[in-house]
Formats: structure tokens, C-alpha cells, sequence
């Protein structure tokens, strides 16, 4: 009997291989031959499809996997492999994906690509290799507690102590490297606003641009919170909190005719951005001098005609004589720089907390548990896969480059060092899953009928397509709420994820069992959202809202004001970042923000673990409804002075890759 075998080799640089590729079909009555790959020419070059004809003495019955041996000849030579496809005799093929690299002598077995939970399977060998699958990832990806209070991670030191599927391609390697370049050092103050300029000439953007042009205005300040980088701290005022005390008279002049300060708030037009977060957060040192940090609380009023805008804001939790409320209506410099401080701290907020922690490693922990967890035929281990490609290297990056005892925060960050973690580790005891679901969380927060909330509006449109998508999954593999109960791996997978990945986390509210399919759907929607549309919310604007360095400053080299009459340009100028920290903050961003090399968009299934026509009409269907989306956005986006369009699903990558 001949089987043809089609082996698709990686698209990426260095994907094909030199060295002996063996193959041999298995099926339910036995094994082929033992085949080397070795057609006339070159064999398993990178993006080649190759075809080969395997012999078997007799029928091999149903196909139940195909094992791929490499050895090296000469000098080790990687592989990646996408699929494999075998025809049988009687011309029906079946598909075997692959999309791992084959590294030194080794050998893989791979299953068909139906997916099936651990009920469906009733073959010894299936079982068995489901088993061993999952023994040895449990051996290769291993927690570990990078630092107390916060979720575990991966235990790697670094990005090189990965393994090769978790590791970036060349590509992308190559250009997250750049990034290392571009730090500059001067080690001067500014001489004036203007001269922040100077290092505008080569990064721009139209939003950057525009921010640099409009920052000061009050209208565009309060627009911040609402489609900034960091979009999910607003939350309506209903009464004010007893340590800002703000009066009807102070902010009289910021009210439309015939309103008042409680009027209002019983109309539910006035909202808070609290950031008492960062009190008590331990200042970094940078080149011995002090850096400074304030947990403000800024009032907005939701203006019939001026939009969302600033009318108090205190700079410290604890009101007294040398803690002035600043007022639009106070000298305009005073006013300025506590805004300024403002924005400072969102810089602090959204990096380490909205950025870092609530998507990148809380995504983590998610990756872990499906890689020691859920074997790859399993249909949520083939749903969640392509959203948490590269997240665990550019995590190990992160932890090396950006937040070590010698990375750039503790160069450049007011909250480097020894505070980025207090402060993560105070926003992990508050953390809870029902923030991450964002109908629950604007609810929440009530902000669901503020104007102008773009963010919210793109949110809901984009959970609303996941959702259901994950729904249609969900509903085609588990036909009951006791086939979720009973799918013991799956179980396993919630079990580590919320007693070791979560561990000591009093309020997050994630239980450690998966009792029906609504419980599963929403965690996988939690899932893609916060490592698709979340992410991209808070990482795509950073350059847009962060280049023009007095808007979003990364540090503060004076304390805050206590005397509003004393405030200079001169004080401006000395508080905010020097030079060399302007210069990094802006190439820092940049590469953080902008496109990345290979990114694959939210939807676009590049890699096909699913290989039923039911999934792929599922996968199909959430792509249209994305198009939708798009094609909404992009309307409603027609004609505005500052578009929105970080939720844009072209414009969403498919996971944390940066």
C-alpha cells in the first residue's frame, strides 16, 4: 500500500533544514516504513511543500498519527514544520498539523487535526500519547514567583533559556533588538517648552503632532482619559471623596448656567480619576538625584459644550494648607504643571499597571497552564494557541530589559526600581476578573452613557464578535454543561490557573473549577480580549500620546507644588525630564507602539489547527463580523479632528507580542 505524505515547511528565515527527516505513518493496524525525506533536489527548504510516497506492507486502517524523526548530518540544522498530510490509497487526506520547531536529534508525534477532549479518545496508544505529550512540557515550562505578590510567570531568566516554539522567529528578533540602540545620553535640562522640539524631527506621528500642538487645552486633557493609552480609569462621582475637598465655589466657574457641583453629580455629569494607587510608592533615584511621584485626584465635568474637562485637581491624598486644590481658574502655569503631575502618574499607571500587569502578565499565566495543561489536540488548547504566540519571550524580555535593577525604568522612570513592584504588587491585591470583562467593568465603573468614550464603544463591539465566536467554539465541542465538567484536562487547566498562576490573590473572584459553558466561554472571551483588543488599547497609543514628553512625562525631578503663586516656567522646565530621559522615553515608545515586524491580526489564523469545516466556518464567521467592526469604526471615525482607531481590528494583533 502507498500512502502520499505533503510536508509543509516554516515561511520564516531559517524554517528548512539539511539534516535526515524520517517519516513513518501509524494507524489503528500498524506502522508504515520507516521513510527518509530525501526526494531528487533539495528537500524541506524554507516555505516548500513537499511530497513523498511511503510503503506499507498492507492497510493501515484508520490514521492515528504521523511520527517525524530528525538527525543531524554534518552540522545541526533546526526545522520547522507546519503539517503534515498523508492521502491514503483510496484518496482520502488527512491533515496533521504541526507548527513546532524539531531541534537536534528528536523525535514528534503528531495527531490528526480533529480535535478531540480526553472522553473522545478510547485508543490505548491516543491516550498514552496524550500523557506523555503533556509529561513533557510539564518538564520543560515550569513556574516560578519572579517576585512575591504578583502572578507567576514562566520560570526562564531570560529569554534564551526558553525553548525554540516559544522563542521569536529571526525576523522578529532581529527587530526588537534595535531598540537597545537608541538610547542617548546628555544628562541636561531643557531650556525651554519649545525645545522639546528638537527631538521631534525624525519619530512622528499625526497624533503626536497634534498632542504637541494642543496639549495644554483642558478639553484635550479630560479626552485622555477617555481614548488615551490608559482609558479604563475613569469612573463616575456621585459623592467625593472625604479627602478632596473640593466646594461649590472653587469650581462654580467651570459649570454651564444655572449649575452647580451637586446638580451635577446627582445628574451624573461629574467623574473622577483617582490615583491613590501611588501613594506611599518609593520614588527611583536616577544619576543620584531623586525622582518624585504624587497620587492625585482630578475632578472632570462632562460639559454640554466643551466636552469631558478638568475642574480640581488635589496632588496628594491628604488635604491640609500645603496641599492646594488647583483650579482652572488659578495662574496658568500652576494650573499647567498640575496637569502635568497628572499625567505623570497616569505614565506610572498605565506602563506598570494597566500595560504590564493586566495584560502582559496576566496572559502569562494563561500561557503557562495551556502549555502543562492542555495537550495540542485539545480544541482550547487550538483556539487559545495563536493568541499567545511570543508572549512568553517578550514577557522574558520585559523582566530583563524594561523592569530588572538595571533596566530602562530605572534609568528613566520615576516609579524604577523597587517601586514598579510595590505598585504592581498593591494593584494584584485589588485585582479582580470581573474588571477584565469589560461590560462588567464600565458598568462598574458607571461610565457606560459618557460621551465620546470611543474606547468603550470599540470595546463592547469588539467582546461582543469574541464572544460569540468563542460561543460557537465552545457549543461545538462541549454539547452540555457536564461535558465541561467532565473534561478532566480542562479542569486541570482552570485548577493550575487559578491556584498557581493567580496564587494569593484574595479578591480576584476566578473560581478554581469550570462548571458550565457559560463559566468556559466567558474566561476564553477574557482570554483573546485582553490579549488582543486590551493590549492594543493601552500598548498601540504609547508614541501617539508620549512623544511630545510635557503631555505624558515618564519622571518628575521636583516634588510637587505646595504654593500655586510660586510656580515659574523655570520650576516647569527643572521638573520635567532632562534630555537624555526625554530622548529614551520617545525611542522607547516609539518601538513599543508602533507596527510590528510579522504581526498577525486579530482573526487571521495563519497557523490552522483546526482542520474540521464546522471550526473553519466558525473561524470564518468571526472574521466577517470583524469586518464589520472595522468598517463601523471606520465610519464613525469620518471626519474627526482626532480619530480613534487603536481598536480597530487590522490594526489588533492576534496576541502580546511586544
Amino acid at each position: 500500500m502507498d500512502y502520499t505524505v505533503t510536508v509543509a515547511t516554516g515561511t520564516s528565515e531559517y524554517s528548512g533544514t539539511n539534516n535526515y527527516v524520517y517519516v513513518t505513518v501509524v494507524g489503528e493496524k500498524g506502522e508504515s516504513e520507516r521513510t527518509v525525506l530525501d526526494n531528487p533536489g533539495l528537500d524541506l527548504c524554507r516555505g516548500a511543500v513537499d511530497k513523498y510516497r511511503v510503503h506499507s506492507a498492507a492497510s493501515l486502517g484508520q490514521l492515528l498519527l504521523v511520527r517525524l524523526e530528525k538527525e543531524r548530518y554534518w552540522v545541526e540544522d533546526n526545522w520547522f514544520c507546519r503539517y503534515v498530510a498523508v492521502t491514503s490509497p483510496d484518496g482520502d487526506t488527512l491533515t496533521f498539523p504541526c507548527y513546532r520547531w524539531l531541534v537536534g536529534n528528536v523525535k514528534v508525534e503528531l495527531r490528526e487535526g480533529t480535535a478531540k477532549k480526553l472522553n473522545d479518545d478510547t485508543l490505548s496508544l491516543l491516550l498514552e500519547h496524550r500523557r506523555a505529550e503533556l509529561q513533557e512540557r510539564q518538564k520543560i515550562y515550569r513556574w516560578q514567583a519572579w517576585a512575591p505578590g504578583i502572578p507567576k510567570c514562566i520560570d526562564a531568566k531570560s529569554e534564551a533559556d526558553l525553548p525554540q516554539d516559544a522563542r521569536f522567529d529571526n525576523e522578529k528578533r532581529m527587530a526588537v533588538a534595535l531598540r537597545d540602540t537608541l538610547a542617548l545620553k546628555f544628562g541636561k535640562s531643557w531650556d525651554s517648552l519649545d525645545d522639546f522640539k528638537r527631538i521631534f524631527w525624525k519619530l512622528r506621528s499625526p497624533v503626536a503632532e497634534y498632542v504637541m500642538k494642543n496639549w495644554r487645552e483642558d478639553w484635550l486633557f479630560g479626552y485622555q482619559f477617555l481614548n488615551g493609552c490608559n482609558p479604563r480609569m475613569i469612573q463616575q462621582c456621585r459623592k467625593l471623596p472625604d479627602n478632596f475637598p473640593v466646594s461649590e465655589d472653587m469650581v462654580q466657574g467651570s459649570m454651564g448656567p444655572k449649575m452647580t457641583l451637586s446638580k451635577e453629580m446627582k445628574a451624573g455629569n461629574i467623574y473622577l480619576v483617582n490615583y491613590a494607587i501611588m501613594d506611599g510608592i518609593p520614588a527611583n533615584v536616577i544619576r543620584n538625584r531623586p525622582q518624585h511621584l504624587a497620587a492625585p485626584l482630578c475632578l472632570l465635568y462632562e460639559h454640554p459644550e466643551s466636552g469631558l474637562i478638568p475642574i480640581a485637581i488635589q496632588l496628594d491624598q491628604n488635604p491640609g494648607p500645603d496641599t492646594p486644590i488647583f483650579l482652572p481658574s488659578d495662574p496658568p502655569l500652576a494650573w499647567l504643571l498640575a496637569k502635568i503631575w497628572v499625567r505623570h502618574s497616569e505614565f506610572q499607571v498605565f506602563q506598570v499597571l494597566s500595560h504590564l500587569l493586566r495584560t502582559h502578565l496576566v496572559i502569562e499565566v494563561f500561557c503557562v497552564a495551556t502549555l502543562r495543561q492542555l495537550p495540542a489536540v485539545h480544541p482550547i488548547y487550538k483556539l487559545l494557541t495563536p493568541h499567545l504566540r511570543y508572549t512568553l519571550e517578550i514577557n522574558c524580555r520585559g523582566r530583563t530589559q524594561l523592569i530588572s535593577s538595571n533596566g530602562i525604568f530605572k534609568r528613566v522612570v520615576s516609579t524604577g526600581g523597587e517601586g514598579l513592584l510595590v505598585l504592581a504588587q498593591k494593584e494584584y491585591k485589588v485585582l479582580t476578573y470581573r474588571s477584565l470583562q469589560p461590560s462588567v467593568d464600565f458598568h462598574e465603573r458607571g461610565v457606560t452613557k459618557l460621551k465620546g468614550y470611543f474606547y468603550k464603544e470599540d470595546s463592547m463591539m469588539l467582546w461582543d464578535a469574541i464572544h460569540s465566536f468563542t460561543w460557537g467554539m465552545v457549543c461545538l465541542y462541549y454539547s452540555s454543561d457536564t461535558d465541561v465538567a467532565e473534561d478532566e484536562e480542562l479542569q486541570a487547566w482552570i485548577q493550575e490557573i487559578a491556584n498557581e498562576g493567580f496564587v494569593d490573590i484574595p479578591k480576584f473572584g476566578l473560581s478554581s473549577e469550570l462548571k458550565t459553558r457559560e463559566e468556559l466561554n466567558t474566561l476564553l472571551s477574557v482570554v483573546i480580549f485582553t490579549s488582543t483588543a486590551q493590549h492594543a488599547a493601552t500598548n498601540n497609543g504609547q508614541f501617539d500620546w508620549c512623544a511630545w514628553i510635557p503631555n505624558t512625562p515618564c519622571t518628575m525631578r521636583c516634588p510637587p507644588p505646595t504654593d500655586k503663586d510660586a510656580i515659574t516656567m523655570e520650576l516647569v522646565i527643572d521638573t520635567l525630564p532632562d534630555v537624555s530621559q526625554s530622548c529614551m522615553q520617545m525611542a522607547i515608545t516609539w518601538h513599543l507602539g508602533r507596527l510590528q515586524p510579522d504581526a498577525i491580526q486579530l482573526g487571521q489564523y495563519t497557523e490552522e489547527y483546526f482542520t474540521e469545516p464546522r471550526a473553519k466556518e466558525l473561524i470564518e464567521r468571526f472574521r466577517q463580523e470583524l469586518r464589520d467592526v472595522e468598517e463601523h469604526i471606520a465610519k464613525k471615525n469620518e471626519g474627526l479632528e482626532l480619530p480613534y482607531l487603536y481598536l480597530c481590528p487590522s490594526r489588533i494583533e492576534n496576541s502580546i507580542t511586544i
